[in-house]
């Protein structure tokens, strides 16, 4: 099992406005949760997903290349979601394994 978190610093005043689509689009993915700084750098957004095993996320990324990244996503979801590229100054990925 692993833990993949997508860290975002959002442009200043972005910050609600990414956590809330992030919420709305992803938030829909079971094991999914989207979280905003209390403490730590000022606009910090962190979408976390819990996945199976590195095989499961390398397949996320595939179809999200392939411009399916949920099949549940509606037409208006996908356009949504095209603004999230302009809420955002830098971000990193951080992929955890859970120890049993």
């Amino acid at each position: 099992m692993i833990i993949v978190r997508e860290i975002f610093t959002a442009k200043p005043g972005e910050a609600g406005k990414l956590a809330k689509l992030f919420k709305k689009t992803m938030g829909k993915q079971p094991r999914t949760r989207v979280m905003t700084d209390l403490v730590g750098p000022y606009n910090t957004v962190i979408m976390e997903s819990e996945m199976d095993s590195l095989a499961d996320f390398a397949k996320v990324m595939e179809d999200y290349k392939k411009g399916k990244p949920d099949p549940n996503w509606s037409e208006a979801d996908m356009k949504e979601m095209e603004q999230y590229k302009e809420m955002y100054q830098t971000g990193r990925r951080e992929i955890f394994q859970i120890t049993e």
